[in-house]
């Protein structure tokens, strides 16, 4: 008897020694780290869409923690300790059957889209394996005055009435948003893959643009890795959009122009409310200043400009950084 006391007693006392030792006391430390710089408490509207982002299960598929390694590098910068001072529990997880969302709401920081995403995600990102949410809004005959419906593709459209965001929706959006990791002294910016120096072998050489000296040289398959994980959500893999609501880069003038000062122009800083061929996108088109660095945009825009039928000449860094400078 007194041997099965003596087990139990030390196998208490070592899972009370652990316990502070790996959670107590570290969590005594984490709560006294100040917040970091841009780091603000959520408004109640937002603490609200946290709620509903934990209720409907998004933390069991998301994580919100990018780790110190080369495949975290398209999420943003590693997570540090004041990222989470006014969030917590903090909801790192640890499943990634989506991406991470520590940097969502500057990745993508369309309303609109979040909306559509949340009502069918195959509307905007056709092999999402991400459930509906159709609980999340509501099918009216009409729009109350003052709200904007959902402009769901007709695809997924339903086949009478129009979708409009539920209260919760609109919370869980804008906590969605909300999550925008600031910049860190000495850090790549947010939500930046690592740019290499210089093109590697196997780049492509092209026509430079008019009144550009020589040909220019880029990597294609760095700007369509970075096309994929920065603009296919919204434009498609294709180039096709989503009609109605994210415009066509294939055909589209602005890629296709031999001047490309407004399409460098449009990456860096965003667009909103632009009437393309006659038809006018509602959703606006994040800015990629912050986030990318001019030799990964002359990427992506050398990757837009060549693909789908485009046959637009390529820029360089050197173009890009020039538009960057006229702001």
């Amino acid at each position: 008897m007194n041997k099965l006391i003596a087990i139990a007693g030390g196998s208490t006392l070592l899972y009370i020694v652990l316990s502070v030792l790996m959670a107590v006391l570290p969590g005594i430390e984490l709560s006294q780290v100040p917040p970091g710089p841009e780091v603000n408490q959520l408004t109640l509207w937002q603490q609200k869409g946290r709620q509903v982002y934990i209720s409907e299960g998004c933390v069991y598929c998301h994580t919100q923690q990018v780790r110190p390694q080369a495949i975290d590098r398209v999420f943003g910068r590693p997570s540090a300790p004041g990222d989470f001072a006014y969030q917590t529990p903090e909801l790192l997880a640890s499943e990634r059957t989506g991406p991470d969302l520590t940097n969502i709401g500057k990745r993508q920081s369309s309303k609109i889209w979040q909306y559509i995403h949340l009502y069918d995600p195959r509307a905007v990102v056709p092999q999402s394996v991400m459930p509906s949410f159709p609980a999340l809004f509501k099918l009216v005959a009409q729009a109350p005055q003052g709200t904007q419906p959902v402009p769901v593709p007709k695809a997924y459209a339903p086949a009478h009435g129009v979708v409009i965001p539920s209260p919760d929706a609109q919370a869980l959006v804008a906590y969605l948003l909300s999550l925008k990791q600031p910049a860190l002294p000495n850090t790549q910016a947010a939500g930046a893959p690592a740019a290499a120096a210089q093109a590697p072998t196997g780049a492509t050489t092209a026509a430079g643009p008019t009144g550009s000296k020589g040909a220019s040289t880029f990597n294609a398959a760095d700007g369509a890795k970075l096309f994929a994980s920065t603009c296919a959500a919204c434009h498609g893999a294709q180039g096709a959009g989503v009609p109605g609501v994210f415009p066509p880069l294939a055909q589209n003038p602005v890629v296709n122009a031999k001047d490309p000062t407004e399409h460098i122009h449009v990456v860096l800083h965003g667009l909103h409310g632009r009437v393309i061929n006659g038809i006018t996108y509602a959703a606006q088109m994040p800015s990629f200043e912050s986030q990318l660095s001019d030799s990964q945009i002359a990427d992506i825009i050398d990757h837009e400009r060549t693909s789908w039928g485009n046959q637009a000449p390529t820029v360089t860094a050197k173009d890009v950084a020039a538009v960057r400078a006229k702001k």
